[in-house]
């Protein structure tokens, strides 16, 4: 029987989006939302699928580099343009790379700019 467990992190940048057609062009920030989703077939011990502060410590080792940065300066944005969908993709990838084969994996990230927008990631 499948679980899945989701947590989130913040935190607080700036970027620009290179060939922005508008405002976005121009050096602006968000406090982002980070919301990770991790999938697991089976229950472990003590009955959690995943722990959320197992998770939720991963992601802050991935977000910490992120957190109170210009996004363009960091050399994987300098490569890919640090849209709400690179940075969902981004931490989805980082996060994946981090879990171990306890049987969980991530399912989802979803980046929110805002409490309007967000961009999710997942591999099907």
């Amino acid at each position: 029987m499948p679980y899945e467990i989701s947590t989130e992190v913040s935190f607080s940048s700036a970027h620009y989006i290179d060939g922005y057609p508008g405002d976005c062009a121009r050096l602006h920030g968000h406090n982002w939302v980070v919301r990770a989703a991790v999938r697991s077939e089976a229950r472990g011990e003590g009955g959690l699928a995943c722990d959320f502060r197992t998770v939720r410590d991963m992601l802050g080792e991935i977000i910490e580099p992120l957190d109170h940065a210009v996004l363009n300066d960091i050399p994987y944005f300098r490569e890919n343009n640090p849209t709400a969908e690179v940075i969902a993709e981004y931490v989805y990838r980082e996060l994946a790379a981090r879990m171990d084969a306890g049987g969980a994996s991530v399912s989802r990230v979803e980046v929110w700019e805002n409490p309007r927008n967000c961009a999710v990631f997942f591999e099907e």
